[in-house]
């Protein structure tokens, strides 16, 4: 059963929203004194907002009565961030093409909310390339847990096997493996050069090294 299916993590990978949920994130925490290191926010990237704030509200010892409050005004912060500053990453409308021209099915799954999910695949165009689009909003377990992918391979009628995940974080690499799915991790910059991306099937420094070569290797 060989892989027939793409399936694509949105935030850090399609568009560049990381910084902007970083930053409606740090806004919400300095109300209450609270500094993430880099370190810190990256150890947490992937997670869905909930438990984002739960984990970091545990971790600093805030009363967790405040986090429904938090989750909601952080989402429409990043929301409203990436919808007016959010830029598509390099190689995006040429990955989709490229996949779609050799028959490909394209699904989405990311731990962001659909609310977003909308916003981003009106704002880069995408829609048209999309055979599904899930979120672990409402999943009962988010990355690294496999099941958004589960779940978006059921919603394609694919089995795992036949799926290839790309992602940008950790997290979703884990996420990714755990399903049985074939990963291509594509991290930040800054992050290239740690070891744990050997976990991953394939790694490149952008969606624009994505050709020909590198889908022979994942098909073979």
């Amino acid at each position: 059963m060989k892989p027939d299916t793409f399936i694509f993590d949105m935030d850090g990978l399609l568009i560049d929203s990381e910084p902007l949920w970083e930053e409606a994130g740090a806004e919400l925490l300095r109300e209450f004194d609270i500094e993430l290191t880099t370190e810190q926010y990256q150890s947490s990237t992937g997670l869905r907002t909930r438990e984002w704030i739960t984990h970091w509200f545990s971790f600093f010892g805030i009363d967790i009565r405040f986090g429904d409050d938090a989750v909601d005004r952080i989402v429409n912060k990043a929301i409203g961030k990436i919808d007016s500053h959010g830029v598509m990453m390099p190689g995006v409308l040429e990955i989709f093409e490229f996949l779609h021209e050799r028959n490909f099915t394209i699904g989405l799954a990311t731990s962001s909310p659909m609310s977003l999910v909308d916003v981003v695949v009106n704002k880069l165009g995408i829609r048209p390339y999309l055979h599904t689009a899930t979120s672990a909003e409402d999943l009962p377990y988010g990355k690294p847990h496999p099941e958004v992918y589960l779940s978006c391979a059921r919603e394609l009628n694919k089995h795992p096997i036949q799926c290839i995940c790309f992602e940008d974080s950790f997290n979703g690499m884990i996420a990714a493996k755990a399903a049985r799915m074939k990963c291509v991790v594509v991290p930040a910059p800054v992050f290239q050069q740690q070891l744990k991306w050997n976990a991953a099937d394939l790694q490149l420094k952008s969606l624009l090294d994505f050709g020909e070569k590198e889908l022979h290797l994942l098909l073979s």
